[in-house]
């Protein structure tokens, strides 16, 4: 139990750095929508906390700020679309260990993201609609990418963050 209730804690504290960093400073999109740094932490949160644990804090932190910013209508897409953004950057980040393809696990995690966003806009407003999205939701991705990457890289640098990584992935 203990070890369950350590992992719900890294959970929240993961959700709550998303939340922030995706509060903090949101970038109007031309459509309604905003870029922000939240990017940043789901990569970071999936490199921490494996798949399953990073698509909650994902999926929460990001879901919960679209709520807040008013944007109510993304919050069931962005849940998953984020979750699926650190499952796909855990599940990679486990298969490959040369540090240079932390940088093309987080390309494939963000361009999850841009994908994601422009089928659920695609539904909503039509296909040209969420095509104004697509360079916006690039720039989010790409700024995600190289900050995410520097941190990932660098903790995985770091014998003693990768050791306490290991075997907090294993709790």
């Amino acid at each position: 139990m203990h070890k369950h209730i350590q992992k719900l804690v890294g959970t929240a504290l993961f959700a709550a750095a998303i939340l922030v960093g995706t509060m903090v400073l949101g970038v109007p999109l031309p459509s309604g929508g905003y870029g922000n740094f939240g990017d940043v932490f789901v990569i970071t949160a999936a490199f921490f906390m494996g798949p399953v644990w990073g698509f909650a804090a994902a999926g929460i932190g990001s879901a919960l700020a679209d709520i807040i910013l008013g944007f109510a209508l993304y919050a069931p897409a962005t849940f998953v679309i984020k979750g699926c953004m650190a499952v796909v950057f855990a599940c990679l980040c486990r298969s490959v260990r040369p540090r240079a393809w932390f940088a093309m696990s987080a390309f494939l995690a963000e361009t999850v993201m841009v994908g994601g966003y422009f089928l659920y806009e695609s539904l909503l407003y039509g296909p040209g609609a969420a095509l104004a999205n697509v360079p916006g939701n690039m720039a989010q991705g790409a700024f995600g990418l190289v900050l995410s990457s520097i941190i990932v890289v660098t903790a995985s640098a770091n014998k003693p963050i990768m050791q306490y990584a290991a075997a907090w992935k294993k709790k």
